[in-house]
């Protein structure tokens, strides 16, 4: 896992299209941040939300004082397809530290753990014992009772010791993708594809190398044996009494040979198909990091509307899977306990209070028909608004509750607008006359 992880951080600082996979799918995974509301039963409580974002939505929760909660989640992400998982620590504070929450986050890379704690722990005749695997130690069940941590990065410059200590699981989230059941450790997404970019990067070196030759224009002086010895003379630069050597060509050099004296250029051998071979790597490259071609590349010369939302379509499903089955119950859900746990702490009551969590939204493809859609559908009752909410990264309660409020102010002010589907139709017409009209067409009948 170590060398891995060397190698793919070697590509990311190196390779431009390595570089550019971590931020794509960081990007799209994280964006913004995947945001969170505090609820009770059911329903927002304002007081804790107030409370939790007073903390998360400052540099407050980060133990650097560098990042937001959101902008720890970015970290986090980057980290986890470079290096293959992160950990994140909780820190308590004290009290009169003046948090709003008496706790902190430290996001680290998995370099953290120490690989050396490995094997079985001591324990009483015939009782099982737990066994510890490359610094995760487990229970005799097979859980995760805690992580063997160094206090500081084994390849940092700074001074700290690198004797380990165990730190209890309950204050750790090891965040990394289960490609396999019962993995103690994440492997990098660039596994699949670090031969695939080092061929790619020696070809380019190769085909860089063929064209520097081809510019040096290498010309080569030679004697045809129709005159006089071309052999520069012992002691001086001239190669005949005709006339000086000629050691090299100049741009818009003109001279004038002596006479036995001939010069030819070099043709480099050409090699061709160099584009061809470079898609054919990169659409590899991209396959298996899990991202569009279009995405890695930037390359959307062969792209239209139905290819670029097909590929869209499947990148998305990647993103919720690794949004869903991997970074909201591991890193968001263990924020979203040890924030219940610190509000327990303050005093407050967290009977029936849960957290949940909502992604960045997607840009649409095709806003005005999608759009339309979407409106069709929840007419239909095959979507609902809160549904719809979600899928463009905004909490139903809250939108919800926003369209409330504007709503009143709108009758507060007597103004009536296109967009109130309470006063005006879908084609234009006042709302309380197409119900005046359905009602006596009715009647008439």
């Amino acid at each position: 896992m170590a060398a891995l992880r060397g190698i793919a951080r070697d590509l990311v600082r190196n390779n431009p299209f390595a570089a550019r996979g971590v931020s794509t799918i960081a990007n799209n995974m994280v964006g913004t941040g995947i945001t969170f509301q505090v609820y009770r039963d059911g329903v927002i409580d304002n007081r804790l939300n107030a409370i939790a974002r007073r903390h998360f939505d400052t540099t407050s929760c980060d133990s650097g004082g560098r990042h937001d909660l959101y902008g720890l989640q970015l970290q986090a992400a980057r980290t986890i397809v470079e290096s293959g998982a992160a950990v994140m620590r909780r820190r308590w504070r004290r009290t009169s530290d003046g948090l709003a929450l008496p706790f902190q986050l430290q996001v680290l890379e998995p370099d953290y753990i120490d690989p050396s704690k490995h094997g079985a722990l001591a324990t009483a005749p015939g009782v099982a014992g737990g066994f510890v695997v490359n610094g995760v130690q487990f229970n005799p069940l097979g859980a995760r009772e805690g992580y063997w941590l160094y206090s500081g990065h084994p390849g940092s410059s700074r001074p700290s010791s690198l004797a380990s200590k165990f730190v209890p699981a309950a204050d750790v989230a090891h965040v990394f993708r289960a490609d396999r059941p019962e993995m103690e450790h994440g492997a990098t997404w660039f596994a699949p594809v670090v031969l695939r970019m080092k061929d790619f990067g020696d070809f380019e070196d190769a085909e860089l190398t063929r064209q520097k030759i081809a510019a040096a224009f290498a010309g080569f002086l030679y004697d045809d044996g129709t005159g006089p010895s071309i052999s520069p003379l012992v002691g001086t630069d001239e190669a005949t009494p005709d006339g000086p050597a000629l050691d090299f060509v100049d741009p818009g050099t003109i001279s004038t040979l002596g006479k036995g004296q001939k010069i030819e250029f070099s043709d480099p051998p050409k090699v061709d198909g160099y584009a061809e071979y470079s898609k054919v790597s990169l659409r590899a490259i991209a396959a298996g990091l899990g991202t569009p071609y279009e995405a890695l590349t930037g390359d959307l010369s062969n792209v239209n509307f139905s290819s670029g939302r097909m590929g869209w379509l499947e990148y998305q499903r990647s993103l919720s899977t690794w949004q869903w089955g991997m970074f909201i119950p591991q890193f968001c859900g263990a924020v979203g306990t040890w924030m219940i746990e610190a509000l327990e702490m303050l005093g407050e009551s967290t009977s029936g209070v849960t957290v949940r969590w909502t992604p960045p939204g997607r840009e649409m493809i095709n806003p005005s028909e999608e759009v339309k859609a979407s409106r069709d559908a929840i007419r239909a009752g095959g979507k609902t608004i809160s549904q719809w909410a979600r899928e463009r990264g905004e909490d139903p309660d809250t939108f919800l509750a926003e369209w409330k409020a504007d709503a009143e102010k709108l009758d507060e002010l007597g103004l009536i607008f296109d967009s109130d589907p309470r006063r005006v139709t879908a084609v234009g017409n006042p709302a309380d006359a197409a119900n005046t009209g359905s009602s006596g067409a009715a009647q008439g009948a």
